[in-house]
């Protein structure tokens, strides 16, 4: 069978690799195969080691392509928010042909020249998204092409990762004996199924919650503004469980899967659960309240971390609230929770398709639906970052959270020229929910006019 009309999106997760396979129809998408593979060599949402990597790749292909009744060549893949680094960009070129119409060439051109900056020899392009061209001054110009203009000037955004997590991914695709028509990062392809229009229209936070990692992405205007990093997720939770009781990882993980709760002031205080302890013949019986306690904890602590980088840039005055989704989503009642820290509205994202229900298929479904939702500009672009050899040389590195366990990536604003003695005091810093939407946009507009 024919996979041209096919679209096949790639998660690669820190506990299993997920497989989702597409077709496109009529401007329909439906999914017609799934496939999951637990993970190995994957840490914390990255590859550290290929080999490993590659082979469950291709067990999570195989079972795809059994169910979809295809031969799989080409994948969507999803590169993790990791220090990512946003940044604007902009190009300039004389139109080439003697004609003075604008060809396809002349707009990988205009492309090329945006992207040549001073990028450091450890990072790379992944993603360029034009936001407008202008022709002899008139902007606002979404596709050039066939127009007669003597300058054409592009304006877009510039989304670089480290150079290791894009070239561990593309090594261990190749070697599954796969090829990567689209890299597209994490939030961006969530924010095409988890968010409705409105929302990425006026602004909401998507809150990814893996196994290895939390991801706090900001997306306003349908772009993609900030996101934070926290290093722990639904893995840190089993291994609270498991250190605290006394049991195997594994034990602790069925514990988790099938008793857990996010809040323990609304678990069942009169339900006992039987707890095999390690050296000890008989289990343990503990209440469903006392293992929802050491859940409720972790993820206090995860999204009180969350909390500071989000309130900074005026995020959680967006219309849009937070959307939950990714694995440790489906905890029951982590939506009072997420409620309680960030006091916002919340909601929890779980796919609808048959085969599909559950959060942690959510980034899968947003691959391939990013890719059959790109426009021929949209093409153009990544295949001219796919192609693209970037101009090596120094830059400022991205900023990186003194914490160790968070990390927030965002297009740099300028510095504030702002002494110790001014610094503000909590209640300053924690402005009225009426005056946080203007500081958001304030915050931003320097960066998306």
């Amino acid at each position: 069978m024919d996979n041209s009309e096919f679209f096949v999106g790639l998660d690669i997760g820190t506990n299993s690799i997920k497989v989702v396979v597409a077709e496109s129809s009529d401007d329909r998408l439906s999914i017609v195969g799934v496939g999951s593979e637990r993970s190995e060599g994957v840490s914390r949402g990255v590859i550290v080691d290929i080999d490993k990597a590659a082979s469950a790749i291709k067990r999570a292909i195989k079972k795809a392509e059994t169910q979809a009744n295809i031969s799989i060549r080409d994948v969507v893949v999803g590169i993790s928010a990791n220090m990512l680094q946003i940044d604007k960009c902009q190009g300039m070129i004389a139109v080439g042909s003697q004609s003075k119409e604008i060809n396809e060439n002349d707009v990988r051109q205009v492309m090329l020249a945006a992207m040549v900056q001073n990028l450091p020899s450890e990072r790379e392009v992944v993603s360029l998204i034009p936001k407008q061209f202008s022709v002899d001054g008139f902007n606002n110009i979404r596709d050039p092409r066939g127009m007669i203009g003597v300058r054409l000037e592009m304006s877009g955004v510039l989304y670089t990762a480290p150079k290791t997590i894009v070239h561990n991914t593309k090594k261990a695709i190749q070697k599954a004996g796969l090829n990567i028509i689209h890299k597209v990062i994490s939030p961006m392809a969530l924010s095409q199924v988890v968010l409705n229009d409105g929302e990425s229209d006026f602004g909401a936070v998507i809150i990814d919650m893996g196994a290895g990692q939390t991801t706090a992405s900001v997306v306003h205007d349908h772009n993609l503004k900030l996101s934070t990093v926290d290093f722990e997720g639904g893995d840190y939770v089993t291994h609270d469980i498991s250190v605290v009781l006394n049991t195997t990882v594994e034990n602790a993980n069925q514990l988790k899967l099938y008793y857990g709760n996010a809040s323990a002031d609304k678990s069942a205080t009169d339900e006992n659960i039987s707890v095999e302890v390690v050296g000890k013949n008989d289990p343990t019986m503990i209440s469903e309240e006392y293992l929802s306690e050491i859940i409720e904890a972790r993820l206090n602590q995860i999204f009180t971390r969350l909390q500071a980088p989000l309130e900074d840039a005026g995020a959680l005055s967006l219309p849009g609230g937070i959307v939950l989704t990714g694995g440790v989503a489906a905890t029951p009642n982590v939506e009072d929770l997420a409620k309680k820290i960030f006091d916002v509205k919340v909601r929890s994202y779980v796919p609808t398709q048959m085969g599909m229900r559950y959060p942690s298929y959510s980034l899968g479904l947003g691959l391939v639906t990013y890719a059959s939702r790109l426009n021929d500009i949209g093409v153009i672009a990544d295949n001219v970052v796919n192609g693209a050899t970037i101009e090596q040389g120094s830059r400022p590195q991205p900023q990186v959270a003194s914490e160790p366990q968070k990390q927030q990536q965002f297009e740099q604003p300028e510095p504030m020229d702002q002494t110790q003695e001014d610094q503000p005091t909590e209640a300053e810093t924690k402005p009225e929910k009426g005056k946080k939407m203007s500081k958001f946009k304030d915050f931003w507009s320097k960066f998306f006019d």
